[in-house]
Protein backbone atom coordinates (compact mmCIF):
# COMPACT_ATOMS: atom_id res chain seq x y z
CA UNK A 1 0.00 0.00 0.00
CA UNK A 2 1.41 3.43 -0.90
CA UNK A 3 1.83 6.29 1.54
CA UNK A 4 -1.30 8.08 0.35
CA UNK A 5 -3.38 4.91 0.80
CA UNK A 6 -2.02 4.46 4.35
CA UNK A 7 -2.81 8.08 5.16
CA UNK A 8 -6.43 7.76 3.98
CA UNK A 9 -6.96 4.48 5.78
CA UNK A 10 -5.46 5.86 8.99
CA UNK A 11 -7.72 8.92 8.77
CA UNK A 12 -10.85 6.80 8.28
CA UNK A 13 -9.84 4.43 11.02
CA UNK A 14 -9.28 7.32 13.38
CA UNK A 15 -12.79 8.63 12.67
CA UNK A 16 -14.35 5.24 13.35
CA UNK A 17 -12.40 4.82 16.58
CA UNK A 18 -13.39 8.32 17.67
CA UNK A 19 -17.03 7.50 16.95
CA UNK A 20 -16.76 4.33 19.03
CA UNK A 21 -15.43 6.34 21.95
CA UNK A 22 -18.26 8.82 21.57
CA UNK A 23 -20.81 6.04 21.95
CA UNK A 24 -19.85 5.50 25.56
CA UNK A 25 -20.09 9.21 26.24
CA UNK A 26 -23.54 9.43 24.63
CA UNK A 27 -24.85 6.44 26.57
CA UNK A 28 -23.63 8.00 29.80
CA UNK A 29 -25.37 11.31 29.11
CA UNK A 30 -28.69 12.48 30.57
CA UNK A 31 -32.01 10.83 29.76
CA UNK A 32 -33.88 13.85 28.45
CA UNK A 33 -35.82 16.86 29.68
CA UNK A 34 -37.36 17.23 33.09
CA UNK A 35 -41.12 17.21 33.70
CA UNK A 36 -40.97 20.99 34.07
CA UNK A 37 -39.29 21.43 30.68
CA UNK A 38 -41.86 19.22 28.94
CA UNK A 39 -44.79 20.97 30.59
CA UNK A 40 -43.36 24.37 29.68
CA UNK A 41 -43.09 23.28 26.07
CA UNK A 42 -46.61 21.86 26.00
CA UNK A 43 -48.25 24.82 27.69
CA UNK A 44 -46.28 27.60 26.01
CA UNK A 45 -48.24 30.38 24.34
CA UNK A 46 -47.42 28.88 20.94
CA UNK A 47 -49.04 25.54 21.81
CA UNK A 48 -52.65 26.73 21.89
CA UNK A 49 -54.04 24.10 19.52
CA UNK A 50 -57.31 22.19 19.50
CA UNK A 51 -59.66 20.59 17.00
CA UNK A 52 -62.10 23.52 17.28
CA UNK A 53 -59.38 26.05 16.50
CA UNK A 54 -58.34 24.45 13.22
CA UNK A 55 -58.41 27.22 10.61
CA UNK A 56 -59.10 26.07 7.07
CA UNK A 57 -57.12 27.15 4.03
CA UNK A 58 -56.88 26.01 0.39
CA UNK A 59 -56.94 23.14 -0.54
CA UNK A 60 -58.65 21.71 2.57
CA UNK A 61 -61.75 19.61 1.96
CA UNK A 62 -65.04 20.30 3.78
CA UNK A 63 -68.02 18.01 4.29
CA UNK A 64 -71.24 19.96 4.80
CA UNK A 65 -74.50 18.54 6.10
CA UNK A 66 -77.90 20.06 6.88
CA UNK A 67 -81.10 18.06 7.30
CA UNK A 68 -83.15 21.17 6.52
CA UNK A 69 -81.31 22.57 3.52
CA UNK A 70 -81.27 19.82 0.92
CA UNK A 71 -79.37 22.08 -1.47
CA UNK A 72 -76.18 21.82 0.58
CA UNK A 73 -76.78 18.60 2.49
CA UNK A 74 -74.07 16.04 1.74
CA UNK A 75 -71.84 18.51 -0.11
CA UNK A 76 -68.09 17.87 -0.22
CA UNK A 77 -66.12 20.93 -1.24
CA UNK A 78 -62.43 21.61 -1.81
CA UNK A 79 -61.50 25.16 -0.91
CA UNK A 80 -60.25 26.94 -4.02
CA UNK A 81 -57.11 29.06 -4.17
CA UNK A 82 -59.29 32.17 -3.82
CA UNK A 83 -60.47 30.83 -0.46
CA UNK A 84 -64.03 30.19 -1.61
CA UNK A 85 -66.43 27.29 -2.16
CA UNK A 86 -69.51 27.25 -4.36
CA UNK A 87 -72.80 25.91 -3.04
CA UNK A 88 -76.21 25.56 -4.61
CA UNK A 89 -78.66 28.23 -3.50
CA UNK A 90 -75.91 30.20 -1.75
CA UNK A 91 -73.40 30.65 -4.56
CA UNK A 92 -69.79 31.52 -3.72
CA UNK A 93 -68.90 31.61 -0.04
CA UNK A 94 -65.50 32.65 1.31
CA UNK A 95 -64.40 30.24 4.05
CA UNK A 96 -60.60 30.47 4.17
CA UNK A 97 -59.34 31.70 7.52
CA UNK A 98 -62.38 30.37 9.41
CA UNK A 99 -62.81 27.40 11.72
CA UNK A 100 -65.40 24.69 10.91
CA UNK A 101 -67.69 26.14 13.61
CA UNK A 102 -67.41 29.63 12.13
CA UNK A 103 -68.15 28.30 8.64
CA UNK A 104 -71.25 26.50 9.92
CA UNK A 105 -72.46 29.69 11.56
CA UNK A 106 -71.83 31.68 8.39
CA UNK A 107 -73.79 29.19 6.28
CA UNK A 108 -76.64 29.19 8.79
CA UNK A 109 -76.81 32.98 8.48
CA UNK A 110 -76.97 32.79 4.69
CA UNK A 111 -79.59 30.04 4.78
CA UNK A 112 -81.77 32.06 7.17
CA UNK A 113 -83.10 33.91 4.13
CA UNK A 114 -84.69 30.68 2.93
CA UNK A 115 -85.14 28.48 6.02
CA UNK A 116 -86.26 29.06 9.58
CA UNK A 117 -83.52 28.34 12.14
CA UNK A 118 -81.36 26.23 9.81
CA UNK A 119 -78.70 24.02 11.33
CA UNK A 120 -75.47 23.23 9.52
CA UNK A 121 -72.59 20.93 10.41
CA UNK A 122 -69.15 21.33 8.83
CA UNK A 123 -66.30 18.84 9.10
CA UNK A 124 -62.78 19.05 7.71
CA UNK A 125 -62.18 15.74 5.94
CA UNK A 126 -59.05 16.73 4.06
CA UNK A 127 -56.43 18.67 6.00
CA UNK A 128 -54.34 19.38 2.93
CA UNK A 129 -53.14 22.89 3.74
CA UNK A 130 -51.16 22.09 6.88
CA UNK A 131 -48.48 19.51 7.55
CA UNK A 132 -45.95 18.27 10.04
CA UNK A 133 -42.86 16.23 9.25
CA UNK A 134 -41.20 13.05 10.50
CA UNK A 135 -37.63 12.19 9.54
CA UNK A 136 -34.96 9.76 10.69
CA UNK A 137 -31.57 8.24 9.90
CA UNK A 138 -32.97 4.97 8.50
CA UNK A 139 -34.93 4.75 11.75
CA UNK A 140 -38.57 5.05 10.66
CA UNK A 141 -40.56 2.99 8.18
CA UNK A 142 -42.64 5.90 6.87
CA UNK A 143 -40.80 9.18 7.03
CA UNK A 144 -42.06 12.28 5.26
CA UNK A 145 -44.97 14.72 5.28
CA UNK A 146 -48.15 14.15 7.30
CA UNK A 147 -51.42 16.07 7.27
CA UNK A 148 -51.91 18.20 10.36
CA UNK A 149 -55.37 17.97 11.90
CA UNK A 150 -55.04 19.98 15.10
CA UNK A 151 -55.36 16.83 17.21
CA UNK A 152 -51.98 15.30 16.38
CA UNK A 153 -49.65 14.35 19.23
CA UNK A 154 -46.11 13.08 19.34
CA UNK A 155 -47.25 9.51 20.04
CA UNK A 156 -49.82 9.68 17.22
CA UNK A 157 -47.08 10.74 14.84
CA UNK A 158 -44.71 7.98 15.96
CA UNK A 159 -47.46 5.37 15.60
CA UNK A 160 -47.94 6.46 11.98
CA UNK A 161 -44.22 6.76 11.16
CA UNK A 162 -43.38 3.38 12.78
CA UNK A 163 -39.88 3.68 14.29
CA UNK A 164 -37.83 0.53 13.67
CA UNK A 165 -35.29 -1.37 15.79
CA UNK A 166 -32.56 1.14 14.97
CA UNK A 167 -34.54 4.07 16.43
CA UNK A 168 -33.42 5.71 19.65
CA UNK A 169 -36.89 6.43 21.06
CA UNK A 170 -35.36 7.86 24.21
CA UNK A 171 -33.82 10.78 22.29
CA UNK A 172 -36.52 11.91 19.86
CA UNK A 173 -36.21 15.56 18.88
CA UNK A 174 -39.21 17.82 18.39
CA UNK A 175 -38.30 20.94 16.44
CA UNK A 176 -40.79 23.81 16.33
CA UNK A 177 -39.86 26.63 13.94
CA UNK A 178 -40.77 30.10 15.16
CA UNK A 179 -43.42 31.93 13.17
CA UNK A 180 -41.92 35.42 13.26
CA UNK A 181 -38.13 34.90 13.29
CA UNK A 182 -35.29 32.49 12.59
CA UNK A 183 -35.49 31.30 16.18
CA UNK A 184 -36.71 27.76 16.77
CA UNK A 185 -37.60 25.63 19.76
CA UNK A 186 -36.03 22.19 20.14
CA UNK A 187 -36.75 19.60 22.80
CA UNK A 188 -35.50 16.05 23.26
CA UNK A 189 -38.26 13.68 24.41
CA UNK A 190 -38.03 10.17 25.86
CA UNK A 191 -40.95 8.43 24.13
CA UNK A 192 -40.21 5.18 25.97
CA UNK A 193 -40.70 7.05 29.23
CA UNK A 194 -44.03 8.41 28.04
CA UNK A 195 -45.28 4.98 27.01
CA UNK A 196 -43.79 2.67 29.64
CA UNK A 197 -44.20 5.19 32.45
CA UNK A 198 -47.76 6.01 31.44
CA UNK A 199 -47.01 9.74 31.37
CA UNK A 200 -49.44 10.43 28.54
CA UNK A 201 -50.28 13.79 30.11
CA UNK A 202 -46.89 14.88 28.79
CA UNK A 203 -47.67 13.74 25.26
CA UNK A 204 -46.86 16.88 23.28
CA UNK A 205 -49.63 18.29 21.11
CA UNK A 206 -48.11 19.05 17.73
CA UNK A 207 -48.36 22.30 15.83
CA UNK A 208 -48.43 22.95 12.12
CA UNK A 209 -44.89 22.79 10.74
CA UNK A 210 -43.43 20.78 13.62
CA UNK A 211 -40.52 18.51 12.71
CA UNK A 212 -39.98 15.20 14.49
CA UNK A 213 -36.52 13.68 14.12
CA UNK A 214 -35.92 10.09 15.20
CA UNK A 215 -32.18 9.45 15.62
CA UNK A 216 -30.43 6.11 15.50
CA UNK A 217 -29.24 4.47 18.71
CA UNK A 218 -25.52 5.00 19.34
CA UNK A 219 -24.68 1.39 18.40
CA UNK A 220 -26.85 1.55 15.26
CA UNK A 221 -25.23 4.83 14.27
CA UNK A 222 -21.78 3.36 14.84
CA UNK A 223 -22.71 0.28 12.82
CA UNK A 224 -23.77 2.45 9.89
CA UNK A 225 -20.53 4.42 10.03
CA UNK A 226 -18.47 1.21 10.13
CA UNK A 227 -20.47 -0.13 7.19
CA UNK A 228 -19.69 3.04 5.25
CA UNK A 229 -16.03 2.66 6.16
CA UNK A 230 -15.90 -0.98 5.03
CA UNK A 231 -17.93 -0.50 1.83
CA UNK A 232 -14.93 0.42 -0.41
CA UNK A 233 -13.07 -2.67 0.85
CA UNK A 234 -16.10 -4.90 0.19
CA UNK A 235 -16.58 -3.40 -3.27
CA UNK A 236 -12.90 -3.97 -4.11
CA UNK A 237 -13.14 -7.61 -2.95
CA UNK A 238 -16.14 -8.20 -5.19
CA UNK A 239 -14.34 -6.61 -8.15
CA UNK A 240 -11.28 -8.82 -7.61
CA UNK A 241 -13.40 -11.96 -7.24
CA UNK A 242 -15.32 -11.36 -10.45
CA UNK A 243 -12.37 -12.00 -12.87
CA UNK A 244 -11.58 -15.21 -10.96
CA UNK A 245 -15.12 -16.48 -11.57
CA UNK A 246 -14.88 -15.53 -15.26
CA UNK A 247 -11.48 -17.27 -15.56
CA UNK A 248 -12.79 -20.47 -13.93
CA UNK A 249 -15.78 -20.48 -16.26
CA UNK A 250 -13.49 -20.06 -19.26
CA UNK A 251 -11.29 -22.98 -18.14
CA UNK A 252 -14.34 -25.22 -17.78
CA UNK A 253 -15.47 -24.14 -21.24
CA UNK A 254 -12.09 -25.06 -22.72
CA UNK A 255 -12.00 -28.47 -21.03
CA UNK A 256 -15.34 -29.36 -22.57
CA UNK A 257 -13.79 -29.16 -26.02
CA UNK A 258 -16.16 -26.43 -27.24
CA UNK A 259 -14.98 -23.14 -28.76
Amino acid sequence: MNVIGRTKLTSKTRRVVTAALLVGTILASGCGPSDHEINSFIHSKDASVSAVEYVVQPPDVLDISSSQAVEIDGESQTIRQDGKITLRLLGEVKVAGLTPTEIAQKLEGLLARYYQNPKVNVRVTGTNSKQYYVFGDNTVMREGVYSYTGRDTLLNALALAQPNRFAWKGKIKLIRPAKDSAERHVMTIDADRLIQGGKTDQNVLLQEGDIIYVPATPWSWLGMRISEFLYPVQATGQTVAQPVVIRDSAEQYDSSGRR
